[in-house]
This record gives C-alpha cells, structure tokens and sequence, in this order.
C-alpha cells in the first residue's frame, strides 16, 4: 500500500476511535436527560448532577478534540461540514455551552435563574447532543446536500470557496431524513442506558440503583428497536462505491454488507462490541449486586462506533455523500490534508496512549469511592 494511502486511512481510523470515545462519553448526557424523571428527590437530583459533574470536561474535550482531528487530518470534510451545516452543529455545541453553564451556576449564591432551571440546561443538552450527533453521524452513510468544486481556488471569477450548502437549511435538513433520525434516537437511549450502567457503578444509593436498574430494561428495548432497524436498513441500502483508478463515485447495492464481509476484521471489531455492549446490559439487569457493566458496555460502544464507520469510509467507499452531486462526495482520497501534514501528525498521535493514560489515571482518582447522599447534601464536599 502507498505511504499516502496508509497514512490517510490511519488517520481515519484515529478520528473514527475518537468518535467511539465520544459516544461512550455521552453517558454524561445520557445520565442527565433522566435528571427530573429519575431523580425523585432532591438529594437523588444532587447525587445524579456531582457524579456527571465529575466527568463532564471529558466529553466536552473529546469532542473539541474530535473536530480537531477531523480539521487536520480531513480539512475538507471540515469545511464542508462544519461550514455548510452550522446551523446543526451550532444546535450541538450551543447545548454542550448550556452544560458548561449548568455545572457552573446552578448552585452559585445569588444566581436569577435558579437551580431548576440550570438543571432544566443540563436535560436540554442530555437530549439535543446524542440526537443531534447522532443523526450527523448517520450523514456518514445518507448523504448531505453540498457541493464541491476545487476549482474554485484557481478561478478568477470564483469566490475561492471549495465546498457550499446546497439549500438554506445549513444542516437542519438531515433531520428530515427518518433513518438519520433513527440513528440519532438509537445514540441517545444508548447514551441512557450508559448512564444509568454509570450511575449504578458512581452511586451509593439503594432506593436510587434499584430505580436505575428497573430504567435500564425500558431503555434498552427502545435503544434495540431504533439500533437494529438502522443496522438492518445499512446492510440492504445501496452505498458509495468509488473507483480507485478514476476517483468516479457510483451506486453501488449493498455497498455496507459488502464492505463488512470482505473486511473480516472490521466486522469482528463491530459484532464484538455489540456482544460488549448486551453483556454489560443484560448482566446488570440480571445480577442484583453487578455494577461493572459501565466497562463492558463503554468498551463495546467504543468497538462499534469504530467499526461503523471504518465501513463508511474503508473498502474505496465515499464516507460523506453528497446528495446534491453524486461526484461531489468525499472520499478519503479527495478530502485529506498533504502527506507532509499527516506524516508530521502521526508522531504526535503517539502521545495518544499518555493521554489515555492520564484520563485513566485521572478518572480512577476521582472515583476513589461512590457518591452517597452524605457527601452531596454536606455543603464542603458537594461540588454542585
């Protein structure tokens, strides 16, 4: 394989296993989209804001640092996306900044608002992010309407603008498509069901768990409902074919199914994270005093999410169609940075594991041991 070629697909395989972390962080959200319905009292309500208190910087970070990694390594992607489709991924971040304001004034003395309404911020963002990055996702596989012409760049009467919206929707468009809308339902129970598997593991609270594990049977059986009528629908729907020799995009039926089976070790990854992610659900559910299922569960998220979208983009697949131009999608190939940037960025992908490392490090010392309603309600260790 050429060394262009290599480095374009690692550095796909590194934003893909960002994305994975993403959504296994997302539990965050998940964990307070259930805030006034799970909670019951006030005390509970506390409980469940300081344990997602602890742990919501990492999901804010990883997902900058998931932009991030798209905008070095796929530049164009980036601007086509993030450019073209602000008005979604504004929706997005807005609610992650209603989050961050949340944690940080709800309990300020003084504050106009009042607790119940920051904590009111906090289901908004539980709600908004999963569905709406979920759906982004799903775009991966059913195309956006834009338009690419590089072009542009040469062209004297040109703007010098590569890629542009192909409607005023800027985005809100992918909402209309049922199937993104099924993804994006199936990332936001999953994000439930990871913070309900968190809490159990983060909280000392008998009343509470027992509330938890009752919840997990529900949103499990609403997650498996919209999870594999998109699996289903990717594994017969017609996908993006590119040619390697010309670069053409074309239909291609069961383009998915295919990439998965002539991909063995892809489809391993996948199948793998989804018996991870059922073992942590169902193991909870049947084992009263079982609290690791967070663990089985966060890691298959992370292997499925990763093994999706290594079929979107790997096997000379278009990863990001275009539905307003079948020629304007982007491929691996067409959208990456220059060899000399991605050969520079994979040595310091290496400091990868030290980070990885640290968050371990970080997050084993901060759960030394569980939350009880002793710690929340005193007003020198409560943190929210």
């Amino acid at each position: 394989m050429d060394n262009y070629i290599f480095l374009q697909h690692y550095w796909w395989v590194i934003v893909a296993l960002l994305a994975g972390i993403l959504v296994f962080l997302l539990f965050v959200q998940g964990g307070n989209s259930m805030l006034f319905s799970l909670g019951k009292t006030e005390e509970e309500k506390k409980l469940m804001v300081n344990s997602t208190g602890r742990k919501w910087e990492f999901t804010f970070t990883t997902l900058v640092t998931f932009g991030g990694g798209f905008f070095a390594s796929f530049p164009l992607f980036y601007s086509t996306s993030f450019g073209g489709a602000y008005w979604l991924w504004m929706i997005i971040l807005f609610s992650f900044v209603m989050q961050a304001v949340s944690y940080e004034f709800q309990n300020k003395a003084g504050n106009l608002l009042g607790a119940k309404v920051y904590q009111g911020f906090l289901v908004v963002n539980g709600i908004l992010g999963p569905v709406l990055l979920g759906g982004a996702v799903a775009t991966f596989f059913n195309g956006s309407n834009f338009l690419v012409d590089k072009g542009n760049i040469l062209s004297d009467t040109g703007s010098g603008v590569i890629s542009q919206w192909a409607n005023a929707s800027h985005g809100l468009d992918a909402l209309l498509d049922p199937w993104n809308v099924a993804l994006g339902l199936a990332v936001f129970f999953l994000a439930r069901i990871l913070g309900i598997l968190y809490f159990i593991n983060n909280i000392h609270h008998k009343e509470f768990i027992d509330r938890c594990r009752k919840r997990l049977v529900s949103n499990t059986a609403c997650f498996l409902v919209f999870f594999l009528a998109f699996a289903v629908y990717l594994l017969i729907k017609e996908g993006y074919a590119v040619d390697p020799e010309t670069g053409i995009i074309s239909l291609e039926k069961y383009k998915y199914l295919t990439n998965f089976l002539e991909m063995p070790l892809v489809l391993a990854i996948f199948l793998i994270g989804v018996v991870l992610v059922l073992f942590g659900i169902i193991a909870t559910i049947l084992k009263s005093n079982y609290t690791k299922g967070i663990w089985f569960a966060g890691l298959g998220t992370v292997l499925t999410v990763l093994g999706l979208l290594l079929v979107a983009a790997f096997n000379n697949t278009a990863y990001y169609p275009s539905n307003a131009d079948l020629q304007s999608s982007l491929t691996l190939a067409n959208s990456c940075s220059s060899k000399f940037t991605l050969k520079v960025m994979t040595y310091v992908s290496f400091l990868v594991p030290f980070v990885i490392a640290y968050i371990y490090y970080a997050w084993k010392s901060i759960d030394v041991k569980k939350i009880t309603v002793e710690e929340v309600t005193s007003k020198k260790n409560t943190t929210y």
